[in-house]
């Protein structure tokens, strides 16, 4: 992938994953969610292999002994937070997933502080804590008592869930052999399309599966294309550029496209707290950057 900045890189990922959240919100009733992973997973990798293969077989030797962990990763990343991101989009709106999933940077870096003991300064202290003040006022809708009740909206908490998901797999990239890029997007996509099949089974054993109308198509031929490939390749390129602490951030302006792209082709709408919360997301991710920066000076 040619050098170009991180900051660019990753901004574009929050922009086309801000989408992805649009298009998980028209996917609704017109495509079941597990339905949506599996097709996005199955052409995600169909359309990647071609490009990838050559470079597969070249880092095959490092791939081989760690095949189960990337597979894991996969699973977990790809798969399954998919499953439940486009779950989540049923029962709640657009612009609220987009801004809970600002709490990605905190699991990031409490995983890294316990786990790994990384210092961090005091700015990215206040950077996170800032952060979920912003999401914490978004998944209680404006009213915190909510949360003290744990009266929370079931798309919500399901959003909730995922970042977990998303979190834990962010944190354990540290640890992934170093390959070609195409190799590693081959091999989770593979482990995250054998994953979703069976989450597809699991649906259409249920009796929950919907086939797709034009709308779904749509919905479908958008994740296939912008999240799962040319974001996922960039969000690893970016982590690699300057870890994972600081290239979580930036997923921080997802709720700001995802807000924006929300209210323009969706019709939601923006309300007082999703502002206030807004407001929280970008001072938390500007004083996080500033802390990183000052600490590495």
């Amino acid at each position: 992938m040619p050098r170009v900045h991180p900051y660019l890189v990753l901004t574009t990922v929050a922009l086309l994953w801000a989408g992805n959240a649009i298009a998980g919100k028209m996917a609704a009733g017109h495509i079941s969610p597990m339905l949506l992973t599996l097709v996005r997973w199955f052409f995600a990798t169909l359309l990647v292999a071609p490009f990838a293969l050559p470079h597969v077989r070249a880092d095959w030797p490092v791939i081989r002994p760690r095949l189960v962990y990337l597979s894991i990763l996969g699973a977990v990343g790809f798969a399954s937070f998919n499953a439940i991101f486009y779950l989540a989009a049923n029962y709640t709106t657009a612009i609220n997933i987009t801004i809970e999933q600002s709490a990605m940077p905190l699991v990031v870096f409490l995983a890294n502080f316990v786990l790994f003991r990384m210092r961090v300064a005091w700015l990215q202290l206040v950077g996170f804590a800032l952060t979920l003040v912003g999401v914490a006022v978004t998944t209680a809708n404006g009213d915190l008592s909510t949360l003290l009740s744990l009266d929370l909206n079931r798309g919500d908490a399901l959003m909730m869930l995922a970042v977990l998901f998303y979190g834990g797999y962010t944190v354990a990239l540290r640890f992934k052999p170093q390959i070609h890029w195409l190799s590693t997007i081959f091999v989770l996509s593979s482990a995250s399309l054998a994953v979703s099949f069976v989450y597809a089974v699991i649906e259409f054993a249920l009796g929950l599966t919907q086939l797709p109308d034009f709308q779904g198509v749509a919905a479908a031929l958008y994740t296939v294309i912008f999240p799962s490939l040319i974001a996922q390749s960039l969000y690893i390129r970016g982590v690699e550029m300057i870890g994972p602490n600081r290239a979580n951030l930036f997923i921080n302006l997802v709720p700001v496209f995802g807000a924006l792209l929300a209210v323009m082709i969706v019709g939601e709408e923006l309300h007082l707290f999703h502002v206030v919360a807004l407001v929280c997301v970008l001072g938390g991710i500007t004083l996080a950057e500033r802390g990183a920066r000052s600490r590495r000076a």
